[in-house]
């Protein structure tokens, strides 16, 4: 069953049907678009805010993976400077640091740490961050598939209670007439007529809750799978489809395998383990490699007053050796092995809660299975009931009171049939997604 479209008039689509109608154009109906699950969760994932932001977090631990693994290599830089220093008729002027009145330097740089070339930790834990955040995409749009489903089976359960309270209207009509009838042939009372009349009412007002119902539903659910705000959809449901439950044990294996929140809380480890290391690299000495090419001089040309050659290069090694620091670095390792200490209670946690929440969701979807074949043998036999009662009330041998049970019992046991269908699919549809197949 498809949940029927409506429409909400837009003031922006009356002024371009009026303005079309003025031209001598006919304006084009809207095509409404009808979805089912997959493309509504694919619709979702492509214009979700919340997934977008994941997207951008991932980018920019991309990003830092590429400036860590930059940081590695040779850094090349150019250097062009003028120094003024106020002179006093002595070679460097006031400043005696200086090398002169006038300074100028032109100078190409080329700088290597050279501990980073045998030391990666820099480059491990920015590689483990992007893990986490490529995890953490997967565990948003699960986050999302969740909501989705949620809201797609609300306006498949809307729609089936809005055909139910529409086949609901139907009977208490043909019960009205009924009644009529017979109190024209003298074989039922006026009061038949009136509790038929109140039961046709009772009936209308359930029927005009249920569009009500349906067309919260599907803006609710438009909001998340359009990019622009319209209800003008229909959905293609599946509450009628049953799949076979996988078995535990191996709804298990496959959870844990494709689990984005271990994955997530698993590199996370992986990141802290890493933070360890580069907060011992404190306890190491810096070695810097520096190369120089170009001017450095008190005039600006290839040689100097006296004629010598003013264009050159020099070279440099920077060894810097830590010797105290007031037990910073000693801290820094400590605080860092205690975010290792807590990403670890973190996963253990997340592997427990992985398993209650699919051990939780396999029973759901178990006795909501149980449950639809009862549900289903209750509605047919309130159906039975209520044909029986009506043709008992034509005999004169039941009064319209009892219709009227037959007729608001069999309509709660339609309703609770959907709903039963509405929970196994939606039960189903949370366990797939726990075992990374939706």
């Amino acid at each position: 069953m498809n949940a029927r479209p409506f429409r909400t008039p837009l003031l922006v689509a009356q002024w371009v049907t009026f303005a079309g109608i003025l031209c001598g154009q006919t304006p084009a109906p809207p095509a409404s678009v009808t979805v089912d699950l997959p493309q509504a969760l694919a619709r979702a994932r492509q214009y979700a805010g919340q997934l977008q932001s994941a997207n951008l977090t991932l980018a920019q631990a991309t990003e830092d993976r590429v400036q860590a693994r930059a940081a590695t290599l040779p850094q090349a830089s150019a250097l062009s400077q003028y120094i003024y220093t106020e002179g006093n008729n002595t070679p460097s002027g006031v400043f005696v640091s200086n090398d002169g009145v006038h300074v100028y330097n032109d100078q190409g740089v080329v700088h290597q740490d050279v501990m980073p070339l045998i030391r990666h930790g820099e480059q491990q834990r920015a590689a483990a961050a992007e893990a986490v955040a490529r995890a953490k995409v997967d565990v948003a749009s699960r986050g999302l598939n969740a909501v989705v489903i949620q809201d797609f089976y609300a306006v498949a359960d809307a729609g089936r209670k809005l055909d139910n309270a529409t086949l609901g209207v139907a009977e208490a009509r043909n019960f009205l007439d009924i009644t009529q009838k017979q109190e024209t042939g003298g074989e039922a009372a006026h009061a038949d007529v009136v509790k038929a009349r109140i039961q046709l009412q009772q009936r209308q007002i359930d029927l005009n809750e249920a569009q009500t119902n349906l067309a919260k539903t599907k803006i609710a659910l438009a909001v998340l799978i359009f990019p622009d705000f319209q209800t003008d959809y229909s959905i293609k449901e599946d509450l009628d489809q049953t799949d076979a439950l996988p078995p535990l044990p191996e709804a298990r294996a496959q959870a844990v395998a494709t689990n984005p929140d271990v994955r997530a809380a698993s590199a996370t480890v992986d990141e802290a383990g890493y933070d360890v290391n580069v907060a011992r690299y404190g306890y190491l000495p810096t070695v810097g490699l520096d190369f120089f090419y170009g001017l450095n001089s008190n005039v600006v040309g290839l040689h100097n007053r006296e004629g010598d050659l003013n264009i050159g290069a020099a070279a440099q090694v920077t060894v810097n050796i830590p010797v105290w620091n007031w037990g910073a670095t000693k801290s820094k390792v400590k605080q860092a092995e205690l975010r290792q200490d807590q990403a670890r209670l973190d996963l253990s946690m997340t592997q427990r809660a992985l398993q209650a929440a699919l051990a939780s969701a396999h029973a759901e979807a178990d006795g909501a299975l149980g449950q639809v074949t009862l549900l289903r043998e209750g509605m047919n036999d309130a159906a039975d009931s209520l044909r029986l009662t009506l043709l008992r009330y034509q005999a004169g041998e039941a009064t319209a009171f009892e219709v009227a049970d037959a007729q608001s019992t069999v309509k709660q046991a339609r309703d609770a049939y959907d709903d039963g269908l509405t929970r196994y699919r939606v039960a189903m549809a949370n366990l797939r997604t726990l075992m990374g197949t939706l």
